[in-house]
């Protein structure tokens, strides 16, 4: 799964909210590039020896990628929807298997793997379980791996929400989530330990950071999709998402040429279990 670990306190069970939407999920969020799964090798050494553990695979868009280095994965996902929909993705792929469950009540059968990997979903699993059922899953010497994606603004090109804020206050008054992303230059200047997740303590060593720029274009149309698959708007009531959502479409139509960019930082954290 994918979404802005950004607002406090998390909603463990507000990630499940993807499950409505797995088709309009699969086709708007955007992937992860394939440097990114370069650095991981390099780093971990992985190969296709080696086995991995996926928490929260959503659709599969990560899935695809670490199956493709010929690695056993094993990919758990606790949307039936989402888990059914992966496993269609994924078919043509007989070293993956998905298996629908949280993380947190996930019956691992005594296995262990040489890699975890969690592609924007580490911040929707319970931290007082996360990091210490990590470490027991992972053999010794093994690897942690989290990715994701930071919506970033350049100061001289126009930024959809700036564009659109006049809607978010008129629609949906004083919603805290709604907000201007941060500059790419900030968000490249945090570049040490596991972001805005809560702190492994002494269970893995330093995380090496790797940031990666991307980027995604829609239309009016399509941005309105796109933000209808993010946890802000999935958790307002349709009467109100609609009408906003509408409206954001018209904008980027009217006053954006119906052309708007999504830029991002996809990220790579990775750290070794400690012993």
């Amino acid at each position: 799964m994918t979404d802005d670990p950004k607002t406090p306190p998390r909603r463990y069970g507000l990630g499940r909210v993807f499950n409505e939407v797995p088709e309009l999920y699969d086709r708007v969020r955007p992937g992860y590039p394939d440097g990114l799964f370069t650095d991981l090798v390099a780093v971990t050494g992985m190969d296709d020896r080696s086995s991995v553990l996926e928490v929260g695979c959503g659709t599969g868009q990560a899935t695809r990628s670490l199956a493709a280095l010929g690695c056993v994965v094993t990919a758990i996902e606790p949307g039936v929807d989402m888990a059914e929909l992966a496993r269609r993705r994924l078919a043509s792929f007989r070293t993956v298997d998905v298996e629908t469950s949280t993380f947190e009540e996930w019956d691992d059968r005594g296995r262990r793997f040489d890699v975890l990997v969690a592609a924007s979903s580490w911040h929707w699993v319970d931290p007082s379980i996360s990091w210490q059922r990590a470490h027991d899953v992972l053999r010794p010497g093994g690897w942690m791996a989290l990715l994701g994606h930071v919506v970033v603004r350049r100061p001289d090109e126009p930024e959809v929400y700036g564009e659109t804020a006049d809607l978010h206050a008129r629609f949906c008054p004083g919603n805290p989530d709604w907000g201007h992303p941060p500059l790419e230059e900030d968000v490249r200047s945090t570049d040490e330990g596991w972001g805005q997740v809560d702190d492994p303590g002494g269970l893995f060593g330093p995380a090496i950071v790797r940031w990666y720029p991307t980027v995604q274009w829609f239309d009016g149309n399509g941005f309105a999709d796109h933000l209808r698959s993010l946890s802000p708007y999935r958790k307002l009531d349709r009467d109100v998402r609609d009408p906003l959502l509408d409206a954001v479409a018209e904008r980027i139509r009217t006053r954006m040429g119906d052309r708007a960019s999504r830029h991002y930082l996809s990220v790579l954290r990775v750290g070794q279990r400690a012993e």
